[in-house]
């Protein structure tokens, strides 16, 4: 497993005024699907293309265009789905599907409560979107599903993750085929594990339920 981290200007500011608690819920949903697309963009560095000819209106010549099977897009529901136009906007032609996932606030554990993807991965390149790479679990989780149904690429897309959590995934996946991007590595996890300094609970952040 490797993570990458992407360092430009234009991630911090979007990620700082993501983390502020004074933003409000639909500028949070916009700055989100903004940060993905930068995120994506070194996300799919690796993704597989294939070389086509072509004729422009000069002259013939030879081109990329992606391979098949073509990529597979799964955002971990809830919060996943507030990333997903944002990935879709740089691979249109990519298949979704959707993993439902909850974390047990007790144990920390995750629980898979709903899946709708195909059975065969095999050769597929997958996307998985997830806001908070935390204490790992879903994610950890997630990826292991997805290996198992024959996936031989992840890539998991975050917006922050937590020292624990990368640590967690890096002894829970090593050797296996799968990269994490993220906007930045954060302090810790707090007793309640939560990032922080982070940006609070994105999904409620997202869609507006903010107690």
């Amino acid at each position: 497993m490797r993570i990458h981290v992407v360092d430009h200007p234009l991630v911090a500011h979007k990620l700082t005024t993501l983390r502020d608690e004074r933003t409000d819920s639909p500028t949070f949903r916009r700055l989100a699907d903004e940060l993905v697309t930068l995120l994506a963009y070194e996300a799919t560095r690796d993704v597989r293309t294939e070389q086509v000819d072509i004729v422009t209106p000069v002259a013939p010549t030879i081109g990329v265009r992606l391979s098949h099977p073509r990529p597979l897009v799964v955002p971990i529901l809830r919060a996943g789905l507030g990333m997903l136009e944002g990935l879709m906007r740089l691979l249109p032609t990519a298949e979704v599907g959707f993993l439902g996932m909850i974390r047990d606030e007790q144990t920390l554990q995750a629980k898979t409560y709903a899946t709708r993807m195909p059975e065969d991965l095999s050769g597929r390149q997958v996307y998985v979107l997830d806001p908070m790479l935390a204490t790992g679990g879903t994610l950890i989780a997630a990826i292991e599903l997805l290996i198992e149904r024959g996936a031989d690429d992840v890539t998991a897309v975050v917006l922050l993750a937590s020292p624990e959590g990368v640590e967690t995934m890096e002894r829970q996946l090593t050797g296996l085929p799968v990269t994490v991007v993220t906007a930045a590595v954060d302090e810790r996890l707090n007793e309640h594990g939560y990032i922080v300094p982070g940006l609070g609970d994105a999904g409620d952040r997202l869609y507006g339920t903010v107690g």
